[in-house]
């Protein structure tokens, strides 16, 4: 064979091998865009459901404080229903 035949198969060969790496590394940069979208919408969730939780947690606090504050009264008005009962024996008896 001439020289030239084997010169235009290497030259064709090196195209070849240029297209795979060329492709491969454009599927990775593809997969890496891809994974960086996925993170992307993972955190907005995730700043979304601490968003949730840090409401829930301040309406579980103000129930509470209502909680015990309705406990305080509940508290003064039977210390008071002992003080006027005069059927309850008191510790001064």
């Amino acid at each position: 064979m001439a020289a030239w035949v084997w010169i235009v198969i290497a030259i064709g060969v090196v195209v070849v091998l240029a297209l795979i790496a060329f492709g491969a590394l454009r599927s990775r940069e593809r997969r890496l865009a891809e994974r960086r979208e996925q993170a992307q919408e993972l955190r907005q969730e995730a700043e979304t459901r601490t968003r949730q939780a840090e409401e829930r947690e301040l309406v579980a606090e103000e129930h509470a404080q209502q909680a015990r504050d309705e406990r305080k009264v509940a508290a003064q008005a039977g210390a008071r229903a002992d003080r006027i009962d005069p059927d309850r024996e008191t510790a001064d008896e």
